[in-house]
């Protein structure tokens, strides 16, 4: 039924009574504005707000708005999407928006009940908080009875985001056969035991998993863990650096996790070098393009050296990630970590193509692009990408 009612006197009432459950505004008319934004209200401290969940590519920006900012910003925003829900305890508003931004508003039977507004409600975590799971117990993560430790809950969440990003590729790798997988710079693996639970002991998988790292103590503690919890078997620690490592067969999931500067190039080449299926990597201190970049158009942005550090940053892994293009993989640059939980993070994720594209495309944005910047970057020489020229 169409409603006689403007859409602010709408979402004044909405707010106002705070009859609001949650609202989703799709399909929009114009490419730069976000895919799809939710908006839900939460409470923060006893103080009711409005969270807005704006989806733009691959990234999620979350934001909280007071009531008047959360009518101010609804108004702003739902002209420029064809199709808004607003979910009452009363009623559905469907509002439609035409090419001529006309707006109409049907009013619905109510499909939603209100949920709890506190904003850390409990997660559906592929780990379970609550179930005794062995090694995060042994990792001080988890006590004997299943509770998360309070200091260790940010580690908590790092794990089980790292989790669903593995699950998600997945569908890439081969399940029906013995899966191979690596990981450069495992550190006191935290994520090398999650992964190998998740799959060994959570998917069933038939999985061998080696982590490689400088340190050797490290190494050692790692591998009597991994006897003390009977994951010797499958899971072993090597010492030694990434350039030196080299598999008894093929890898099928490489992963490079805070490789210092040009170590995340050499944990690419050898990944490539395998045909890994997947690769899932998160560079860390890039320093090599600082010293090279120049563009006389980005003077603004390059003579300030926080700017440029950031800057340099980027244009590295754009650069990776164009070189793995270039070697048939599709690849996708992800933000690991919400910066609420920690210092955020890019994930380079990659997996093989079936087939070659055959398209010289990819490598002539990559020579625009590096001669645009006068860099010359480490994976490109390591890869010998001058030889498709």
């Amino acid at each position: 039924m169409a409603e006689r009612i403007t859409l602010e006197e709408l979402i004044d009432l909405l707010l106002e009574k705070e009859e609001l459950i949650s609202g989703t505004l799709s399909a929009p008319f114009e490419k730069s504005s976000p895919s799809k934004i939710v908006v839900r209200p939460v409470k923060q401290k006893g103080i009711l707000l409005y969270q807005f969940e704006e989806h733009s590519g691959e990234q999620v920006f979350h934001r909280n708005l007071s009531k008047n900012d959360c009518l101010t910003r609804l108004l702003e925003v739902i002209p420029r999407f064809k199709q808004t829900c607003l979910y009452s305890s009363q009623a559905d508003y469907q509002i439609l928006v035409n090419r001529k931004r006309l707006i109409t508003i049907l009013k619905h039977s109510p499909t939603k009940e209100a949920q709890s507004l506190e904003h850390n409600r409990k997660k559906n975590y592929l780990l379970k908080e609550g179930e005794e799971i062995p090694f995060l117990i042994h990792l001080g993560i988890m006590t004997p009875k299943g509770k998360v430790i309070p200091s260790k809950m940010d580690k908590f969440r790092q794990i089980n985001r790292f989790l669903e990003i593995i699950d998600d590729i997945l569908p890439q790798l081969e399940k029906d056969q013995v899966i191979r997988i690596v990981d450069f710079g495992c550190g006191k693996a935290y994520l090398t035991f999650a992964v190998y639970h998740f799959l060994q002991e959570v998917k069933k998988l038939q999985i061998v998993l080696t982590g490689v790292d400088l340190k050797e103590q490290v190494i050692s503690d790692c591998q009597k863990l991994a006897k003390e919890l009977g994951y010797d078997r499958n899971l072993f620690f090597i010492p030694g650096d990434i350039g030196h490592y080299h598999p008894e067969s093929n890898v099928d999931l490489m992963i490079s996790l805070h490789a210092c500067d040009t170590a995340t190039d050499a944990a690419l080449e050898k990944a490539v070098r395998w045909k890994a299926r997947v690769i899932l990597s998160v560079p860390c201190c890039q320093h090599e393009l600082y010293s090279q970049v120049q563009n006389d158009a980005l003077q603004p942005l390059l003579k300030h050296g926080i700017l440029k550090e950031r800057f340099a940053s980027l244009a590295t892994d754009a650069a990776r990630a164009q070189l793995l293009e270039i070697m048939d993989y599709e690849v996708q640059v992800l933000e690991f970590i919400d910066v609420e939980h920690t210092p955020k993070n890019l994930l380079i994720r990659a997996h093989k193509r079936l087939k070659p594209i055959q398209s010289p495309i990819p490598l002539q944005c990559y020579q625009a692009f590096k001669e645009a910047l006068k860099i010359s970057p480490c994976l490109e020489r390591l890869l010998n990408i001058s030889l498709l020229v």
